[in-house]
Parts: structure tokens; C-alpha cells; sequence
């Protein structure tokens, strides 16, 4: 009793601190490093040598909480192994994951041997277990962050081929580490504890293997199965963490029964059963969706709870000597990561400018490194504190420089979509407005808010002269081609006409005719005009009606208008077009985008589809999505073609449109 007593005593002390860490954690980003780092400083201050606000006691009695985030990790590390998205660059990310895996985990492992003799706690072992040990270090220097990489990503808002290999290899690696740290784990064992190498050695070692798939593929049928059940979010996130802490129970007690029934022990590696599990559901499940909904709502909590008990379990008095060791691991682990980096990418086809900055996104480790550093510690612990904080000091190293290289290589690639003013100029969404009035200052300051750069020209000199409140207004003596061109006319990607019909008109046949802009918006006075906008593809708004038509959908259909005209709270409508040449042919049921996304239309050669889930993709489709701003970002992000170049020429060049568009009319064709 008095033992559940202290641990419950224990679990609320923790919580406390976990909380101040999650508040605190999120200043590091000011100063340029990642929550995790501030995370494990904030742990490693709350723990027994420093404050002592989470005792070393409390630490051990602790440890099941390890084991339910390490379960949660792996499912967050399995969800990113979506195939249907990873297919488009399988052969970089096959050759990248071998040159990353073999050279990185053979190389470290020859130069940590070679230099055993100098770091202290392997200087007095013998070979069996020195290379046990090498083994085991070189699988954790493999180890790589999924969600770390995510994180840069999303930041970046990164798309292109260096950046999809990236992610993929990242992935699947770490399903592979887990693999190979299974098998490494149970070969350093059998070293450590003198178990001679036979047959029936090799034959546990693959029943092992095999063990842990079935458990995995039984796991995700459990957690499919959790999904559909009719429950709240909240409930079916602690039965999925529970589902993933009964791994580890089941583990453990698989180990000790069966050294009691078989007079050997049978090794189950969750974190790979975790994997496998997560793997299913979202390759082959129907939840996919619900079941990455439920990560992103529960991942940030488990990161709190496992960061900072880990940063409490570093030893410091050990940290301060062997910190040199660390960085030796550290640069070790960097040259050999940059050698297989380079092989996998010549093998794999990829460009010599790739391949030159091709080891930069793979040093951040997080999550998965430090699960199996504790795994070892926790089962070796006579030398496993020492090995626990030199491993954890690199990784923390390595959660340090990692962020800044990604993203100075996506820089240097030019995938970065976060300063396209520097990078693309000509990707930046451009707006040309003629007509200098109220509505158009109006205009000309709303498309600003959404990141448009726009421009507004006049004919009236004297009016061009004035300010206006940050719209960049600009005078032209005539609508002809060359002031046009000045203009940079041809570059833009909208351009809104609100002059005089037959001003209007001979602009749109210049349009047509020269630039070919994909989107023209004309405010026509009189209705004669509408055919002949019409036929040249111009979308129209009839001033004398659109308050009445307005005022009528937004009796009607209320929230549909409201969420067409942006008027809902971070909410939004737009068109984006798909020109990802990864996605053709993929079914909207297989397309990985944000949970609060709907797809309301897909429009192909003019015609309007019914989007349903078994929709296939086409390259040119125009999807009407509506969701948050943010996810509609990412979305747009996702569609974009990677091949750069490509894709300025077909969204600038076009020379001719010969389709027809539907007139907006007075009622901007609102559905009612």
C-alpha cells in the first residue's frame, strides 16, 4: 500500500514539473533551439542533480511512463510510413536508406571499435562485449526523428524531391532501425553473457523477428478496431495508449516465462511491434484519417512527459566526464552519415547537388534514438549509465545542429516556400488591380492579408502621386502592350479590371492574346458586354444584382456562404490546382491531408466532378477545398509541382486558353 502510496506521490510531483516544462520549453524557440532540447535542459534541472524535484528514486518508479510514450512514439513514427505517397521516389529513398543504414552503422562501428580503448567505460571489456556495445552504438547512431524532420517541414513549407526523400527515408529507417536494433540487441546478449553461436541461436533470433510482426499486425487490427468503435476522441486515444503500454507488459512477461518454461530468454521488441501496429492502420485500415487525428491531438503530451523524465534520468556527474567522448560521437557519427549519405544518392540517380548536402537532413535525433538508449540502460546497469548519457549528450547535439542544417539544405535546393520573395520570386501569388476607387483600395488591402502582392494601376497621374495606406499604386499613360509588359502584366496571377467596359475589353484581349493569365475578373457596367468577356474566358460580376444574390444565399445557405466569402474565423474557401506529378492517379480517400480539410469539387477539361473518396487525381484537376488557413497551405503545398521550373512555365506561360469559364454573374455562383 505504502508503495502505491509513494508512486502516486511521485506521478503528481511529476506532472507539476512536466507542466512548468511544457510552458518554458516554448521560449526556446526564440533563442533557436527546438522545444525537445528546452524539454530535456528543463528535465535534466528538475532532476537529482540540480534542484532535485524529481529524485532519483522517483525516476526508476517512473519508468512505466517511458514505456507508454515510447509506444505512442513508435505509432507517430509508423503513421508517416504512408506508401501511397512515398511510391514517386521509392528508388532514392531505397538506395539513400542503404547508403544510411550500411555505411553509418558499419563505419561508426569500425572507428568507436578502434577507439575503445580511450573511451572509459570500454577500455576493461573484452571483445565480445566491446563489439556487443559497438553494435548497439552504431544502431542508435542510425536512429533519425520523423517527427523532428515533420516539424522543419512544416516550417520551411518545404515540397520538392530532396525534401520527399528526406521524409521517406527518415521513415522507413527508422522502421528498419527498430528491426536491426532487435536483432543487434539479442546478438549483444548472447555476446555479453558468453552464449555460444549455433544453429538454434540464429533459429530464437529470427522467431523473434517473426514474433513481433505477427504482434504487430495483431496490434493494428486491435487498433482498427478501437477506431470504429462508436467513442469519444478523448476515450479512443487512452485505449490506443493503453493498447500500446500492454505491449510492453506482454514483453515483459514473455521474457521472464519463458526463461522459466523454455530455459531461455524470448526478446519481444515493442518499439518494432508499435511500429508494425501503426504501419497497418494506416496502410490498411479505415481509420487512417481518425487515427492520425488522434496522434496530432495526443503527440504533443506524450513529448512533455517523456523529454522531461528523460532529462531528469541524465547523469551529470557523468556528463562532465566524458563530454569529449560525446563529441567524438558526435563527429564520427556525422563523417560516416555524409559518406552514406553520398553513396546511397549516386546509387539512387540523384543530382551531384544533391548528393553533396544529402546527409544534412538526417542528423536530428529525437524519440526513437533516446527510446533505444533507455532500453539498453535499463537492461544493462552496470555500465548503462554511462552509456545512457554519452548517447544522450550526442543525440541532444544532434536535436541542436540537426533543425538548422535541414533547413539550410532546403535552402540551398531551393525548396523552401517559407521566403519565396528571396528564393522564387516568380511563385509569389500576384495580383494586378485597374482601377484606382474604394473598393479596389479595399481589395488591393485584403488579398495583402492573404500574402498576395498586388498592385494597383491608375491613368490618373495626380491621384498615382497621393498615398494610400500600403497599396503600391501605379500610374500608366495607356492600356497598351509594351506599358503592359512594363507592368509585368504577364507575370501576374490575377489581375481585376473595374475601369470602363471598353478599357476593360481591350485589356482582356491583350490578355488573351499575349499573356495568357489564367484568372481575369471583370466588373462589367453594361450586360452587352458579358458574351464578349465570356468568350474570352473572363470571370464576371454584374455590380447591379450581386447585393441581392448575396443577401439571398446568405438567407438560404448561411454557412456555405459564409464559408465561400471567408467570412467564418480562420476558416477559408479556395481553388488549388494539382500539378504534383507524385499524386496522378492517386484516389482522394489515399491523399494524406490535414483532418479539418474538406474537398468540395474537383474540376477537370472545364467540367465539374462529384469528389467522392474514389475520385483518381489528374494533373490540372482544380480542387475546391475548404478548411482552416493554415491546412489549406499545406494542401496547396502538397499539390504543387516539385519540379520547379516545370511548373513556372505551365502556371506563367500559357499562351493561349482556349477553354470557356462559367460567368460569376451577380451571385459569384454560389451554391444555394
Amino acid at each position: 500500500m505504502n508503495n502505491y502510496l509513494e508512486i502516486i506521490v511521485f506521478i503528481a510531483g511529476f506532472l507539476i514539473v512536466a507542466t512548468a516544462a511544457n510552458r518554458i520549453s516554448k521560449y526556446f524557440p526564440k533563442v533557436k533551439l527546438p522545444v525537445i532540447t528546452g524539454l530535456l535542459f528543463i528535465g535534466i534541472v528538475s532532476g537529482p542533480f540540480v534542484l532535485n524535484l524529481i529524485p532519483k528514486p522517483a525516476i526508476s518508479k517512473l519508468y512505466f511512463i517511458n514505456e507508454i510514450s515510447l509506444s505512442f512514439i513508435a505509432f507517430v513514427a509508423g503513421a508517416e510510413l504512408y506508401l501511397k505517397e512515398l511510391k514517386g521516389r521509392m528508388k532514392s529513398i531505397k538506395w539513400m536508406t542503404f547508403g544510411q543504414l550500411f555505411f553509418t552503422f558499419v563505419l561508426s562501428g569500425i572507428v568507436v571499435m578502434l577507439l575503445s580503448d580511450h573511451i572509459h567505460f570500454l577500455k576493461d571489456a573484452g571483445f565480445n562485449m566491446k563489439l556487443a556495445i559497438v553494435m548497439l552504438i552504431g544502431v542508435i547512431f542510425v536512429a533519425r526523428s520523423p517527427v523532428s524532420a515533420i516539424a522543419v517541414i512544416n516550417e520551411m513549407r518545404a515540397k520538392g524531391p530532396f525534401t520527399q526523400t528526406a521524409i521517406g527515408v527518415t521513415v522507413v529507417k527508422d522502421v528498419l532501425v527498430i528491426i536491426l536494433f532487435t536483432i543487434c540487441f539479442a546478438v549483444a546478449d548472447a555476446l555479453i553473457s558468453d552464449i555460444p553461436f549455433d544453429i538454434w541461436l540464429l533459429i530464437i533470433l529470427f522467431g523473434e523477428l517473426c514474433l513481433s510482426l505477427l504482434l504487430g499486425f495483431l496490434l493494428g487490427l486491435l487498433m482498427n478496431f478501437v477506431l470504429e468503435l462508436r467513442l469519444a476522441r478523448w476515450m479512443k486515444s487512452f485505449l490506443l495508449l493503453l493498447s500500446g503500454y500492454s505491449v510492453y507488459l506482454f514483453a515483459h512477461f514473455v521474457h521472464e516465462k519463458s526463461q522459466i518454461y523454455f530455459g531461455f530468454d524470448l526478446y519481444i521488441e515493442p518499439l518494432l511491434v508499435c511500429i508494425i501496429g501503426s504501419f497497418v492502420v494506416v496502410n490498411f485500415g479505415k481509420f487512417r484519417r481518425e487515427f492520425v487525428n488522434i496522434i496530432q491531438m495526443v503527440v504533443p503530451f506524450v513529448y512533455v512527459v517523456f523529454f522531461t523524465l528523460t532529462g531528469a534520468s541524465i547523469s551529470i556527474d557523468i556528463l562532465k566526464d566524458t563530454w569529449a567522448i560525446a563529441l567524438l560521437f558526435f563527429t564520427i557519427r556525422l563523417i560516416s552519415m555524409a559518406i552514406g549519405a553520398f553513396i546511397g544518392g549516386s546509387l539512387g540517380g540523384d543530382p551531384p547537388r544533391f548528393n553533396r548536402i544529402s546527409w544534412m537532413p538526417y542528423v536530428t535525433q529525437a524519440g526513437v534514438a533516446i527510446g533505444l538508449v533507455e532500453v539498453v540502460s535499463v537492461k544493462y546497469p552496470e555500465w548503462g549509465p554511462e552509456f545512457s548519457t554519452i548517447l544522450i549528450a550526442v543525440i541532444v547535439l544532434n536535436q541542436i545542429l540537426g533543425p538548422p542544417l535541414f533547413k539550410w539544405s532546403i535552402l540551398l535546393v531551393g525548396e523552401s516556400h517559407k521566403r519565396r520573395d528571396l528564393l522564387h520570386e516568380n511563385k509569389i501569388q500576384k495580383a494586378i488591380i485597374f482601377g484606382l476607387e474604394g473598393q479596389s483600395l479595399a481589395l488591393a488591402r485584403q488579398l495583402k492579408e492573404h500574402d498576395w502582392v498586388v498592385k494597383l494601376v491608375t491613368r490618373n497621374e495626380e491621384r498615382a502621386r497621393l498615398e494610400y495606406q500600403g497599396v503600391d499604386v501605379t500610374h500608366v499613360k495607356e492600356l497598351s502592350l509594351p506599358e503592359l509588359k512594363r507592368l509585368e502584366a504577364d507575370k501576374a496571377d490575377a489581375i481585376v479590371l473595374l475601369n470602363q467596359d471598353e478599357d476593360n475589353l481591350k485589356f482582356c484581349e491583350l490578355a488573351y492574346e499575349h499573356f495568357g493569365t489564367r484568372d481575369i475578373v471583370v466588373r462589367v457596367n453594361e450586360r452587352s458586354y458579358i458574351s464578349k468577356f465570356h468568350e474570352l474566358g473572363a470571370l464576371i460580376v454584374e455590380p447591379s444584382t450581386v447585393m441581392v444574390s448575396l443577401m439571398d444565399h446568405l438567407v438560404r445557405s448561411p454557412i456555405a456562404t459564409s464559408l465561400l466569402l471567408g467570412m467564418e474565423k480562420d476558416q477559408d474557401t479556395v481553388d488549388i490546382e494539382m500539378q504534383n506529378k507524385e499524386l496522378h492517379g492517386i484516389t482522394l480517400r489515399d491523399l494524406q491531408i490535414p483532418t479539418d480539410v474538406i474537398i468540395l469539387a474537383t474540376k477537370r477539361n472545364n467540367n465539374t466532378l462529384i469528389s467522392t473518396g474514389y475520385t483518381r487525381l489528374r494533373l490540372g484537376d482544380v480542387l475546391t477545398v475548404v478548411g482552416s488557413v493554415e491546412s489549406l497551405e499545406k494542401v496547396r503545398l502538397k499539390m504543387e509541382d516539385t519540379d520547379l521550373p516545370g511548373y513556372n512555365k505551365a502556371r506563367f506561360m500559357r499562351k493561349s486558353i482556349s477553354f470557356k469559364r462559367k460567368s460569376i454573374k451577380t451571385d459569384l455562383d454560389l451554391p444555394g
